[in-house]
């Protein structure tokens, strides 16, 4: 399912228009981002939890050549499934 799917699915099942089904996803993302950028996490009950974690510096190997490689440290969002979704998709 890609955004446009996902905006007509929620439309759909809100009772919504598309028009305003998309400005409440946009701004759901955008609130998300925004806490993210900031360091914070979001928790949504039954659903899951963003959060940033930090990926610390190491040593790689680049494949095409077998050359040891300096991967910077880095930080990434991630994603924690709520129970109530883990259960929903056994």
């Amino acid at each position: 399912m890609n955004k446009t799917e996902f905006i007509e699915a929620v439309a759909k099942e809100s009772k919504a228009s598309k028009a305003a089904a998309g400005q409440v996803i946009n701004a759901a993302i955008a609130v998300i981002t925004k806490a993210l950028k900031k360091g914070e996490a979001v928790q949504i009950t039954g659903f899951g939890s963003f959060d940033v974690v930090k990926r610390a510096a190491r040593k790689g190997r680049n494949p095409a050549t077998g050359k040891e490689i300096k991967i910077a440290a880095s930080k990434a969002p991630r994603f924690k499934a709520g129970k109530v979704l883990k259960d929903s998709v056994k």
